[in-house]
């Protein structure tokens, strides 16, 4: 029997307190014991701060994400042995899928995303400039930088991988140092992942450390630059949000808790429809995914009166149809819960459950395959239907496990009220053939709810499904849920930085947030398109000559695109239409002419332009206008190991009284011999 050990200052060490016995969740069988204590936390979130800190702030958003990328292959390589591992936790192949080939996957796009959304750059200016001074002397902008402490994440005993690596990836990405400490009764799956991680020599040192048991007293020692991410209880959740350390150093607290999930089967989805299937497959799956053992699966399914008996029906066909026994055989779709004890808690639950609803299914243990119930942690797939009358209980209680009760609805207006009733949802999902079902159902309970699923037969082959957190959407939840989000992006990445405001001079702002700032200094000493990469510096400017507007170019641009709009062609028209004082120069022409005015013709560093952004047309022009361009490098990212990097270039298009008519950003790939490895795929 292996004894579990923690990661902790760079090296391998075994608890020395009281040991606690795993076993296998369906045989029974002792897998691994776990000691608590040991350590000195103080000492863990010294190495997290003074060692794992400084190591990953050296290096930029981009340099970060490439490891996850890398590490994401490294474990994509050696899943196998995981597989076999997670099996001991009650999972079949495809519960394992959602947790080990998920977890990977939140790897994967959270390096595609910190390339691709984050500059290469230690860190990251939010919004534009804003100007205070009418010289435009004084401003200020916002600017994200890594937090100096550690990101401790609690995490939940039913997804000891994904649950582990979607808390890591965003707050290593942003810089900060993770220290996670999985729930023990799945404890085995997170240590090996994290031995992994170890072997793959990927992470600096006091990037990663585990805690395989109780954290002792991390807690008496975290400050305002710690942050903590919690996933279980709303009880335990409460016990460390106000923990002494958490409220007076206002260390930054995010809990997902519990959630009593919703599916709606709108009234316009009734028997015959292809969402009325959708729905009932929907059901069956998520409480046989992870034996409904995820805080998405689905515990109350809200159907209208008229369609009560032919969903029941339905539902009791499938569920006859699930098989349930050990994991490890090809055929058993539902294995056995975590451990002993969540039967215990269960089963309490559907006890306190059935004094508002009648159990329809589940009554007796359908028989196991190469199982037995009085060893493994089983309980048989059990759906209820809702008495009428006051019901509490039914959104109250939560029965972490194969558990749903189908409560009937009227109206789609009651079936939101009782949605409500939950007090704050991780996932809703709303099966609907028609839009008007869809608006009013879907916009009735998302002030409830992180997330909202619409669901109708278009989007059914493609859907991820109600149970799915993506790494791209907020995964959380208001109320009971516990009121944080995760994932979503790179907003869980700006979670662990500090946002600050700095105010000072354009050249001061340009100089600290490594953008241009407008007034800092221009340097026009040789047009910057023919600087490589490497040369090129902030505020390396062009002012072009000018150009002016004729009717003739309005006609012949007019012409070569078939943009007539009549404020381009005729007089009266456009006079008539109170906006123009007469026929207009088209926009798209201004930005081309003002291409044809900084370009430099020949080849060189410049590459190619890949879009615009943040184009505004800022006043009209028209025929006899002289306009001019000031052309100036913004901001720098280089593409590491492509040859190349991103050029952003401030323009903007004058009249030559002074007027801008048009801003915006040109975006540029720019030669970077220096970093050449492959040439760049346009």
């Amino acid at each position: 029997m292996k004894t579990l050990q923690s990661f902790l200052n760079d090296e391998w060490i075994t608890g020395t307190g009281g040991g606690r016995v795993l076993q296998d969740a369906c045989t029974g069988q002792a897998v691994a014991t776990v000691h608590s204590g040991g350590f000195d936390a103080k000492d863990v979130l010294r190495t997290a701060r003074e060692i794992g800190g400084p190591a990953l702030r050296k290096m930029t958003f981009h340099e970060r994400a490439l490891i996850l990328k890398e590490l994401a292959k490294y474990l994509s390589a050696r899943k196998d042995a995981l597989y076999a591992t997670s099996t001991m936790a009650g999972c079949t192949k495809a519960d394992s899928w959602i947790d080990i080939d998920g977890g990977i996957g939140v790897l994967f796009t959270y390096s595609s995303k910190g390339r691709r959304e984050l500059p290469n750059a230690h860190h990251l200016v939010e919004g534009p400039a804003e100007k205070f001074a009418k010289d435009g002397s004084f401003g200020g902008l916002h600017i994200g930088v890594p937090k100096e402490g550690a990101a401790v994440h609690i995490n939940a005993f039913n997804f000891p991988m994904w649950g582990m690596l979607e808390k890591f990836a965003p707050a290593f990405l942003a810089g900060v140092p993770v220290i996670t400490k999985p729930a023990t009764p799945t404890a085995f799956l997170a240590e090996a992942v994290v031995r992994q991680i170890v072997e793959s020599k990927l992470l600096p040192p006091g990037a990663l450390q585990l805690i395989c048991g109780s954290v002792g007293d991390l807690f008496d020692h975290l400050d305002g630059q710690d942050s903590v991410g919690f996933t279980g209880s709303a009880a335990t959740a409460a016990k460390l949000r106000g923990h002494r350390s958490v409220i007076e150093r206002s260390v930054k607290f995010t809990a997902e808790a519990d959630s009593l999930n919703s599916a709606i089967l709108a009234p316009s989805s009734g028997p015959g429809t292809a969402e009325f299937d959708l729905f009932v497959r929907e059901v069956v799956r998520e409480m046989c995914a992870k034996a409904g053992q995820k805080c998405t699966a689905i515990r109350r399914a809200f159907v209208p009166e008229s369609h009560v008996e032919a969903v029941i029906d339905a539902l009791k066909a499938k569920l006859a149809k699930v098989v349930v026994g050990n994991p490890r055989s090809e055929t058993v779709r539902m294995g056995p819960l975590a451990s002993r004890d969540q039967v215990h808690e269960v089963r309490t639950a559907i006890e306190a459950l059935t004094k508002e609803a009648s159990v329809v299914v589940g009554t007796e243990m359908p028989a196991l395959v190469d199982a037995k119930p009085d060893v493994g942690a089983f309980v048989a797939p059990t759906l209820l239907v809702a008495h009428d009358g006051p019901l509490s209980a039914v959104h109250a209680v939560e029965a972490f496990g194969p558990v749903c009760t189908v409560v009937p609805y009227r109206t789609a207006d009651d079936a939101v009220g009782m949605v409500k009733r939950g007090e704050g949802s991780l996932v809703a999902s709303v099966f609907a053939k028609s839009p008007e079902d869809a608006r009013t159902l879907g916009l009735g309970i998302a002030a409830h709810h992180g997330r909202v699923l619409i669901v109708d037969e278009t989007c059914a082959k493609t859907s991820t499904g109600h149970g799915s957190p993506l790494p791209h959407l907020v995964h959380g939840g208001p109320g009971r849920a516990g009121g944080g989000e995760e994932l979503g992006g790179i907003r869980s990445v700006k979670h662990h930085l500090q946002r600050t405001a700095i105010q000072g001079s354009p050249d001061m702002l340009t100089a600290l947030s490594g953008e241009y700032v407008a007034g800092a200094e221009r340097r026009q000493e040789v047009h910057p398109f023919k600087r490589t990469f490497d040369d090129l510096q902030i505020g390396d400017s062009v002012t072009t000559e000018s150009r002016t507007m004729t009717v003739d170019d309005i006609d012949r641009f007019a012409d070569l695109s078939g943009d007539k709009f009549y404020a381009h062609m005729d007089e009266e028209a456009a006079k008539a239409g109170g906006m123009f004082t007469g026929r207009v120069i088209h926009g798209y022409f201004v930005l081309s002419m003002a291409a044809g005015l900084f370009v430099w013709p020949e080849p060189g560093p410049v590459l190619a332009n890949y879009g615009l952004e943040r184009c505004r047309f800022t006043t009209p022009v028209y025929p006899g206008d002289e306009l001019h361009v000031v052309f100036t490098c913004k901001s720098k990212s280089l593409r590491i190991g492509t040859g190349y990097g991103e050029v952003a270039w401030d323009t903007q298009v004058i009249r030559n009284d002074g007027e801008i008519v048009a801003a915006y950003d040109v975006l540029t790939m720019v030669a970077s011999p220096a970093n050449a490895v492959e040439a760049p795929t346009v």
